[in-house]
């Protein structure tokens, strides 16, 4: 996973809020099945779309304060972020074709 960032709650500002690079961000969690699922397609996502986008994963159970301060509350969660403001958001699984529409738009926006 070199292409993608593991943040905390300690980081997440820094990594994800303050990233001049718009940002998708994973919140996951180790014992969701669907998360598990997903994995390879955001890894997918983040080799393909490389230096113009960030990719980060966020373990909730280890870092439930960021999660709860941005109303995650189902696994897995993606947050679509640009200039440190959230601009859209998936809940569960989804096709890679549709995650790279939501790339799309915020790379456009």
């Amino acid at each position: 996973m070199k292409n993608i960032l593991d943040v905390t709650d300690a980081t997440f500002e820094d990594q994800v809020l303050k990233s001049e690079t718009p940002v998708l961000v994973d919140f996951w969690a180790e014992w969701c099945a669907p998360c598990r699922a997903l994995a390879p397609v955001i890894e997918e996502l983040a080799t393909e779309y490389g230096e113009r986008l960030r990719v980060a994963k966020l373990d909730v159970d280890a870092n439930p304060t960021t999660a709860a301060k941005l109303q995650v509350r189902a696994m897995p969660t993606l947050l679509f972020i640009k200039n440190g403001q959230v601009t859209d958001s998936v809940v569960g699984t989804q096709p890679k074709r549709k995650l790279s529409e939501h790339i799309d738009r915020l790379l456009a926006g």
